[in-house]
């Protein structure tokens, strides 16, 4: 498919599958990436250094590097050691390009370099943000970890401050893309921590792309407790527009027995597709087999690869 220019939106481990899909067949990649991370040595970076958190935008780095020594490297975890274990040799090597360059996206844009990726990847702001959550039952949650790991169910997320502004190449991005693709990933931290950004939103309701959700393979012990693909799409219009989303990519290959019951010992669900609500609220569903055979709660990038190709 000669020059397709695509688009992806999300963080965690979700948004590094999508990337591997899409550099099967775009001429152009670009990723928009969370920023809104506060756990991990992500967390811990952003506490002692006052930097944004690089791990999310190190996973999708990696999803497009050309230097395999490189990508081994910006993986590694350190296992031991006084003040770095825990800690992500990538993120390290990103937090001191960052002191280095001047700025976070311009440390981005050296760990790029080192890497020789094939595309770019963009924060969604610049802004040092805090996710925040209300419950149904009108508690509020403050953490992107913290609000990961609740066992309250969610109502929506904000952006603390609320004034947050996107990064203007990530809204270029969106604007000149011929696909924008959301996910997979989770849906309260990973996705719509980037959407809910100002300016973001607005892109994604001007730009002619087509706008596909690729919906979770399983549920999330509560952050997503027994959603349905319909809740999960529900939740991004409770916090926009319909025009967000044009059609969603569904897995319908069941998970195989013997792994049902292992998931659901950590309350983890297979996603009901609910197909008829969905394409009532004007989305295109696609329902096919995109599960990894090898890692049935994650998408097979292949599979996704040939999907999303045929929808360019």
């Amino acid at each position: 498919m000669p020059g397709i220019k695509v688009t992806a939106i999300g963080g965690g481990t979700g948004l590094p599958i999508a990337l591997k899909s899409i550099k099967e067949y775009a001429t152009e990649v670009t990723a928009i990436v969370s920023v809104a991370d506060d756990g991990g040595s992500s967390g811990r970076l952003r506490r002692d250094l006052g930097i944004l958190p690089p791990g999310d935008i190190r996973n999708c780095l990696v999803a497009l590097a050309g230097d395999e020594i490189m990508a081994e490297l910006f993986k590694y975890r350190f296992k031991e050691g006084v003040g770095i274990t825990g800690h992500n040799l990538g993120n390290l090597i990103i937090a001191a390009l960052t002191d280095l360059r001047g700025g976070f996206d311009y440390g981005i844009n050296a760990a790029a370099e080192l890497l020789d990726v094939d595309g770019r990847v963009l924060p969604s702001t610049t802004d040092n943000v805090i996710l925040r959550a209300a419950t149904y039952a009108g508690d509020p949650i403050e953490g992107q970890a913290s609000i990961a790991t609740t066992t309250r169910p969610l109502k929506e997320v904000f952006l603390d401050p609320p004034e947050t502004q996107a990064y203007p190449a990530a809204v270029d991005a969106i604007l000149e893309a011929d696909q924008v693709i959301m996910g997979p990933g989770s849906v309260f931290t990973s996705i719509l921590p980037n959407l809910i950004v100002g300016g973001i939103g607005k892109a994604l309701s001007e730009t002619k792309a087509i706008k596909i959700y690729i919906c979770n393979v399983m549920t999330q012990p509560g952050e997503t407790d027994l959603f349905t693909a319909y809740d999960h799409i529900g939740a991004i219009f409770d916090h926009g527009p319909k025009d967000w989303v044009d059609a969603m990519i569904i897995n319908s290959e069941p998970v195989p027995e013997d792994r049902v019951i292992d998931y659901a010992e950590d309350r983890r669900y297979q996603v009901s597709a609910n197909t008829e609500d969905i394409e009532a609220l004007g989305v295109n569903v696609i329902l096919a087999d995109v599960l990894d055979t090898d890692k049935p709660s994650c998408h097979s990038s292949k599979k996704l690869a040939a999907i999303l190709r045929e929808l360019g």
